[in-house]
């Protein structure tokens, strides 16, 4: 696990040593075990190392055997040995034992398509010399990030949009259309980021810089569902199989390994499973209250006798990590969870330097409540369309509410028109009030259900859960899910694997019908039944928590003054109207409504604000 930096001049100029050497410092964190540069033909790369796998001799960038070939890779790929033997038998020579030298002769054998040969997760960039071409990829499910920057001289890129921010040329402006998705979304889907003109490389896509020429997006793999119909006792085997396929294949490394233990069924299939071939160290946090997680924690890691470690955040540690937080995410994410996920982070960056976790199950295997929605709407759903735009039409109306009124609004409202993902903060109504825009400039903006259709039009063949699951696998996860797991851990120096993100496992995932996924009033209904007698039965049937924090809560304290406080003189005021936003500080606190989301959203927005562009 690394961190890349790098520069392409698209004329004939090379790039500063010292401009990528203050690109990779911006990252140590991700890397601070080595760090070095590899400069020529008009193209600089920057390395930083966190040793995993062939700790000795396993430095970047490489490069093949005649120099012609140069890479450098942030990622794990977990065959890579299988390929080794293969590229070997195929006369490639080798002078390490990593991982990354299997990408780059892979790249030698099949080009572009050498991603199609890969399990794993990464985010890497090749120079080739001979055609004066560079070519980026991520993983399938976008667990790496890969950002990127282009103007009429260069193309900038790396793992964390600091150190793009740190070379000359790259301006900081904050995308208005961006702002406008965040509030709704509490993260900036791909390909945008919060910065004119920076951008995320989506999951599944590789750029392609050809000599002269402008670069190339495309993208190879596409995490369609499509159900098969078999026996429920067949996809339990093939759930078990690939399961405990994956958990082993994450486990290679040459450092000491862990793995995350909330109250929930995801982390406790992983520790279970990684329990049953090794040793292992089980990290956990919570709040104090009912929902403490660390006291059903601490009793799964005593069944499945792991050496536990966990710590409760009390509301001071929270704030105080939060600035910390936002630095190292570049961009805001306004999840509550993100600072509890950066403290279980630092707490097993103290006893291990690799941890598996379950982020991903509940995506591929149907996980969120919300996916019982159609299930509790069918009722509705014969009626034809016009029928029910007719009878929302109708119930809209009513002035008044009364039992069942939401019910059918939502039943009668298309699943395109309801369902943006696991976050919708705030409406485009809202936003007018809010957001100092003009009218014309707000309808000029791509809306929240405008980024969702493009997934929702793909799916038409598809039942609303996978339809759902569709939008969460391209939206949500690499947005708020995977963007905090990588950056939050890696602010530690920490390397975080998830054995459900994986070709195979997802190959399974993909193909179980919704009645077996949805089912028996329960979520990921497939996943539990092939866990019985695996996990132990206390956790089997739990609801899912997440990370419940305390946040509306603590926003009816005066944490909210301190709060309301920062937010005010962060510097925000002529993108925000401050007068609404105070006014939901005071019905919060008055109890006239829960506006806790909403205020963390903007908080997170101000802090970042301050932290990247008033700071400048």
């Amino acid at each position: 696990m690394c961190g890349i930096a790098g520069i392409y001049h698209f004329h004939d100029q090379q790039p500063s040593e010292q401009v990528v050497r203050s690109m990779m410092d911006l990252i140590h964190h991700r890397g601070p075990n080595d760090a070095k540069l590899w400069i020529g033909d008009r193209v600089g790369l920057g390395f930083r190392r966190l040793s995993i796998i062939d700790v000795a001799v396993g430095a970047q960038p490489l490069s093949n055997e005649d120099d012609s070939v140069w890479i450098i890779f942030n990622g794990e790929i977990y065959n890579y040995q299988e390929l080794r033997e293969d590229l070997i038998h195929r006369g490639h020579q080798f002078k390490t034992h990593t991982d990354t030298e299997v990408i780059l002769h892979l790249y030698e054998e099949h080009g572009s398509k050498c991603v199609h040969h890969l399990r794993g997760m990464f985010g890497f960039a090749i120079w080739d010399r001979n055609k004066q071409e560079l070519f980026i990829a991520r993983d399938h499910f976008g667990i790496k990030p890969v950002y990127y920057y282009q103007n009429d001289e260069m193309f900038v890129f790396g793992s964390e949009i600091k150190s793009l921010l740190a070379v000359p040329g790259v301006q900081r402006q904050v995308n208005m259309n961006s702002f406008y998705n965040y509030l709704t979304f509490q993260y900036v889907p791909d390909p945008n980021t919060m910065y004119q003109g920076i951008h995320k490389l989506p999951p599944a896509h590789c750029i392609t810089i050809p000599f002269g020429g402008q670069p190339v997006i495309e993208k190879y793999w596409d995490p369609m569902f499509e159900p098969v119909d078999r026996p429920l006792t067949q996809i339990i085997e093939e759930i078990r199989d690939v399961m405990r396929d994956s958990v082993e294949h994450h486990l290679h490394s040459e450092v000491e390994r862990g793995c995350f233990l909330s109250s929930g069924i995801d982390s406790t299939i992983t520790s279970t499973l990684m329990r049953s071939m090794e040793p292992i160290k089980t990290f956990s946090v919570g709040f104090e209250g009912a929902n403490n997680e660390t006291i059903i924690a601490r009793d799964t890691a005593k069944q499945l006798d792991t050496d536990h470690y966990d710590r409760i955040i009390t509301q001071e540690m929270y704030f105080d990590a939060v600035p910390r937080a936002i630095w190292h995410l570049d961009e805001p994410v306004a999840d509550p969870s993100a600072i509890a996920l950066y403290e279980v982070a630092r707490l097993a960056k103290e006893h291990v330097t690799v941890v598996l976790s379950g982020e991903g199950a509940d995506e591929l295997f149907g996980g969120y409540r919300i996916y019982r929605e159609p299930h509790s709407l069918r009722y509705l759903s014969w009626m034809p369309e016009g029928m029910q735009r007719a009878v929302h039409k109708m119930v809209q109306a009513v002035p008044f509410s009364f039992y069942g009124k939401n019910y059918l609004l939502r039943g009668t409202t298309p699943l395109e028109e309801r369902f943006l993902g696991n976050a919708n903060i705030m409406t485009d109504d809202a936003k007018v009030e809010l957001l100092r825009a003009t009218q014309s400039e707000i309808a000029g903006f791509t809306k929240p259900f405008d980024i969702a259709r493009t997934y929702y039009d793909r799916t038409r063949h598809l039942d609303p859960v996978s339809r759902m699951q569709y939008i969460d696998m391209n939206l949500w996860m690499p947005g708020d899910i995977l963007m905090k797991a990588d950056k939050l851990t890696m602010a530690h120096s920490l390397e975080l694997r998830v054995p459900f993100l994986d070709r195979k496992v997802f190959d399974v995932a993909r193909s179980i019908p919704a009645h077996y996924r949805i089912a028996e009033g329960t979520t990921k209904y497939a996943l539990r039944k092939a866990m019985q007698g695996i996990i132990p039965d206390s956790v089997l049937n739990r609801p899912k928590l997440g990370f419940p924090v305390p946040m509306r809560d603590w926003l009816r304290t005066d944490r909210a003054n301190i709060l309301w406080e920062e937010l005010s003189a962060s510097g925000i005021d002529h993108l925000v109207n401050l007068t609404a936003v105070e006014d939901m500080f005071r019905r919060h606190k008055n109890g006239q409504g829960d506006y806790s989301r909403k205020i963390w959203t903007l908080h997170v927005f101000a802090l970042w604000y301050r932290t990247y562009m008033k700071q400048q």
